[in-house]
């Protein structure tokens, strides 16, 4: 999985002209889902979106999570984050996952990060949304399950 994550002032998408989900403060994350992305991906992601810390503290410093300011996540499923255009000028979206897997896959981190008592705002899966971004910082982070460091049962790197 692929999320871009940016923090964020307030955040809302609509569609067919209707906000579907907004926040204030909090996180606006563009989720993809890529071929055989799996639950242990929806967890990592999950686990890294309520513990990012990309909010300031009380010096300045960015080292307060989304569940530390009660902010909130406006998380939208965006299959184009797959897109390969290495080749061409037109992108290539055959690492994407199939709609009915991403989907289920896009829920159940939704779910997940919802469980951790954080709210979560959604877009609709596989609706053309517009998406409004008041973006705090600017700051954007980026988040692929693929690179992260495999650690064993002992806690020492795999």
């Amino acid at each position: 999985m692929i999320a871009v994550v940016q923090r964020a002032a307030e955040a809302s998408v609509r569609v067919n002209g209707e906000v579907v989900g907004s926040i204030g403060r909090g996180l606006l994350v563009l989720l993809g889902v890529a071929r055989g992305d799996s639950e242990r991906d929806a967890e990592w992601i999950a686990r890294k979106l309520v513990a990012l810390r990309i909010f300031a503290d009380d010096d300045g410093k960015m080292n307060r999570s989304v569940v530390d300011v009660s902010g909130g996540i406006l998380l939208i499923s965006q299959f184009t984050l797959l897109g390969d255009a290495s080749k061409g000028n037109r992108p290539g979206f055959s690492r994407a996952e199939e709609p009915a897997a991403a989907r289920d896959l896009y829920e159940r981190t939704c779910g997940l990060v919802e469980a951790c008592g954080l709210p979560v705002a959604r877009g609709c899966f596989g609706e053309s949304m517009k998406v409004a971004l008041v973006n705090d910082g600017p700051v954007t982070i980026l988040l692929d399950s693929r690179s992260k460091q495999e650690v064993s049962e002992g806690g020492a790197p795999a």
